[in-house]
């Protein structure tokens, strides 16, 4: 059985990980193109694990793609097999920010608040 990938949306409509795919679109098409073949496989249970994924704790993950810059998208998981994409960056380094980590928390936080079931 397929997991099912969603964006997060905030409360104004805005969708930030749409907004970065974007843009990675028109600054590097070949990471877009690998970033999203990267979100497809997250359909597949046994791409949940590295090098593909990593777990940043408290229920956030990444999906890596490693380029020129680093592009990561940050997710979390929910009921009903589905994953909740909420924020994307690219970075030089291997760590992730400690401010875009908070980010991707606050989305979490405010998507789960909003979609109780």
């Amino acid at each position: 059985m397929d997991f099912i990938v969603e964006f997060y949306e905030s409360e104004g409509g805005g969708c930030p990980v749409r907004e970065f795919l974007d843009e990675l679109k028109k600054s590097d098409p070949g990471d877009f193109a690998a970033v999203l073949a990267g979100l497809a496989k997250l359909r597949n249970r046994q791409y949940h694990r590295e090098p593909l994924c990593k777990s940043l704790g408290d229920g956030l993950f990444e999906l890596r793609h490693v380029g020129k810059l680093n592009s990561r998208i940050l997710w979390f998981f929910m009921k009903g097999r589905r994953i909740i994409a909420v924020h994307g960056i690219r970075n030089k380094g291997q760590a992730i920010a400690l401010h875009d980590v908070k980010t991707a928390v606050e989305r979490m936080r405010d998507w789960q608040r909003r979609n109780v079931s």
